[in-house]
């Protein structure tokens, strides 16, 4: 009776372990970041929680649009269900695993993605982007538990476009870049192919089941991937379908069938027409604004420039083959430069069925969730490999150098 007493003591207490929820394995500093002119923007390190460092450090360079330092994905609701927040998750993982990691708001945004000055915000250049995320490398290099050595920048979607930039203006203290999500084509060809050669194809090869040329006004007003391109966003946030057919019928001027070829396309072609006038009224929008644009449009391709990264820096590349937003053929593209020019140390990473930002998607549209763990895992592997870790943890997976500039799927 005494050991079954004591046995029942033991398994309680074993319950209470397991139950524990919480044990702190990150540290938080949060900083304000001086991006000159008055402007300033908030920001986040994330540590180890044991040690002093120094720590390899890590720079996060958001996608387009009013990104905060999470990079919340959608609208935060009081009651629903938080939305996705891959910089928040990366920053995490990475810490927990020896890490600091800086992530900050973009100038005129705050907290989920919310525009706090619109005139900051909407007067962006693509260059004030790339200037504030220098100022925001030399924050990082400045903290005291920083190896100002084992310096690496992580760009998304527009980070990507960022990042090597940052890289060749700093090759004395960047070691590493990765971009997830690459963009390699100018912004003037990807918006085109986003807003005129995807819906058309999508249009034609999903839409249009028995190959007439022909697609209904009710197939569009239930489509969640074309409706959004046809229809205003005023009309899209009423969330009714009668509405929202109304709106077609009216823009089509019939409430039959369209032609794909003589009706749909040439409306495409306008609203992209549109958006490339550089109308430079107030921009209180979450998605790019006409200033933004504009100064995007006359950037050099990163396809161009991705050959002048310091052949000392080592670059990962990580891409869904399922990305509708930035194809994987990008990825290829610019695989296919570091090739030739012999850069040393590149590598590509493409996820079967994972879209932009490495969730499960179609090839038409993006799924938006949390990143995938192995996809973090990945990161991870590549980073410890290349931060001169010595003692790398038990149970983590070091890539061999024999992969690297190498092309890898994971499947």
């Amino acid at each position: 009776m005494q050991l079954s007493c004591l046995s029942t003591s033991i398994f309680k207490q074993q319950d209470q372990a397991v139950a524990q929820q919480y044990i702190q394995t990150i540290k938080y500093r949060n900083l304000v970041i001086d991006l000159g002119n008055g402007v300033k923007t908030n920001a986040q390190l994330t540590l180890p929680a044991i040690g002093k460092g120094p720590f390899p450090g890590v720079l996060l360079i958001a996608g387009s649009g009013a990104q905060d330092k999470n990079e919340t994905l959608g609208f935060v609701h009081k009651n629903g269900p938080k939305p996705p927040t891959p910089f928040w998750q990366i920053a995490q993982y990475l810490s927990k695993r020896g890490f600091a990691v800086l992530r900050y708001d973009k100038r005129g945004v705050g907290a989920n993605s919310t525009i706090i000055n619109s005139n900051v915000w909407g007067n962006a250049t693509i260059n004030d982007l790339i200037q504030d995320s220098k100022k925001a490398l030399n924050v990082l290099i400045q903290q005291p538990e920083v190896d100002p050595k084992r310096i690496s920048i992580i760009g998304n979607s527009e980070g990507t476009i960022i990042a090597p930039r940052v890289a060749i203006d700093n090759s004395t203290k960047v070691k590493n870049i990765i971009l997830m999500g690459t963009v390699a084509l100018s912004t003037r060809e990807n918006t085109h192919n986003l807003d005129v050669i995807l819906p058309s194809e999508y249009a034609t090869q999903v839409l249009d089941k028995n190959h007439t040329g022909l697609i209904s006004i009710q197939q569009i007003a239930k489509d969640p991937v074309l409706k959004n391109l046809v229809v205003p966003s005023s009309v899209l946030l009423t969330n009714n379908i009668k509405v929202i057919t109304n709106a077609l019928v009216k823009e089509f001027g019939t409430n039959d069938s369209i032609s794909i070829k003589k009706q749909l396309n040439p409306l495409l072609i306008k609203g992209y027409e549109n958006l490339t006038a550089f109308n430079l009224l107030k921009c209180n929008n979450f998605e790019p604004c006409p200033v933004w644009l504009r100064s995007a449009f006359s950037l050099i391709p990163t396809l161009s420039i991705i050959g002048n990264v310091s052949k000392s820096t080592g670059i990962l590349m990580l891409n869904g083959e399922n990305d509708s937003l930035t194809p994987v053929q990008q990825a290829f593209l610019l695989q296919q430069r570091l090739t030739e020019v012999n850069h040393p140390d590149h590598t590509l990473i493409t996820y079967l069925n994972l879209g932009h930002v490495f969730y499960p998607s179609s090839q038409w549209s993006t799924g938006i969730g949390p990143i995938q763990q192995y996809v973090l895992a990945d990161i991870y592997a590549w980073l410890e490999a290349h931060s001169g870790f010595t003692s790398p943890a038990s149970g983590s997976t070091t890539m061999p150098s024999s992969t690297l500039s190498n092309s890898t799927s994971r499947r």
